[in-house]
């Protein structure tokens, strides 16, 4: 006689198995979010350790919020775009956690992204007002792009720009991923060039392209999260391919010596569930390591291949090499 078990017989227990795995069939989304997670689960993990970066608070009532972005100069200085009330959006501080200096009050709706160029300047993106905002390290204004085509009646406050990316010549690329679906390049003085992109699905069209990112090939990535794939261009728009296995990218970022890296999660969960940094081989897409996160709105990267992300509601991750600790 066949013992049941506390799931059921092994008949009933195969049957309950294969219906789970026609559901998944049937269900592309579901399908394709299963084929993630087993991607993600038989990947290399790289060898770095999650720790955290805590500000020491400069004054009493000084609090940060979401970190919604960071970045780091050249120096080692970290710099973090965030959105509470209680601080400067745009807050720098040194790998101890100290705060150096920050700016920005009243200049932003909902602070989005900030990265900073080959020369050192600092650039951030509003996803209210749609404005891009380009400073010194130290924080003096230079330049303000104001990318306009904000909707009259907006479904959400996130209605405008999302990130930033530079390529020579002072070429600056946007894009405009939450009311519109559009990539937009500028000059240096903050002139448009030109912009592409519709919402969609096929080839060169969008549904919230989040992140972007250049390659020293001139190669434009784009992190299309809500078709779950990254697209990438030449940068006259010219479509060159996509990935369709990374899952639901957010993030994106191409280091100096051409890495790759993602932050990513499922695309069957809410956003900010899940979330992996992955790193990727940009030119096959090919995934060499990965780390299990607590955020992926963001990436940016030290020299070593140390990742720094954010996570909610106030943190900022660091993943750590053993030569760093």
């Amino acid at each position: 006689m066949v013992q049941g078990s506390p799931g059921g017989t092994p008949g009933k227990v195969m049957k309950s198995a294969l219906l789970i795995l026609l559901q998944i069939a049937q269900d592309p989304l579901a399908l394709e979010s299963t084929e993630f997670r087993a991607l993600m689960r038989m990947s290399p993990s790289l060898p770095l350790r999650l720790t955290r970066l805590n500000p020491t608070p400069p004054r009493l009532a000084w609090r940060m919020e979401m970190v919604s972005s960071v970045a780091l100069d050249a120096g080692g200085l970290i710099y973090l775009l965030q959105r509470g009330e209680s601080a400067d959006p745009v807050i720098v501080v040194d790998r101890r956690g100290k705060v150096i200096r920050s700016w920005g009050r009243g200049m932003y709706k909902i602070p989005h992204s900030i990265r900073i160029d080959g020369a050192g300047n600092v650039w951030t993106v509003d996803a209210a007002s749609s404005k891009v905002h380009k400073f010194t390290p130290t924080g003096t204004h230079l330049l303000e792009i104001d990318v306009g085509g904000l909707p009259s009646a907006p479904k959400s406050p996130f209605c405008g720009a999302t990130d930033i990316a530079f390529a020579p010549g002072g070429r600056v690329f946007i894009s405009d991923g939450y009311a519109n679906a559009r990539i937009l390049e500028y000059t240096a003085e903050g002139k448009r060039v030109r912009e592409w992109g519709t919402p969609g699905t096929n080839a060169g069209q969008f549904q919230v392209p989040h992140a972007v990112a250049i390659d020293r090939d001139g190669i434009l990535y784009v992190a299309d999260r809500e078709n779950g794939r990254i697209q990438r261009f030449h940068l006259d728009g010219r479509h060159v391919g996509e990935w369709r296995h990374l899952g639901k990218t957010f993030s994106l970022k191409i280091t100096p010596a051409g890495d790759l890296w993602i932050g990513t999660q499922p695309r069957d969960v809410a956003n900010g569930v899940e979330p992996w940094l992955a790193k990727v081989d940009r030119v096959t897409g090919r995934v060499l390591g990965v780390l299990e996160s607590q955020g992926h709105h963001s990436i940016d990267v030290t020299t070593a291949g140390e990742p720094f992300t954010g996570a909610r509601p106030d943190q900022v991750l660091w993943f750590r090499s053993a030569a760093s600790r």
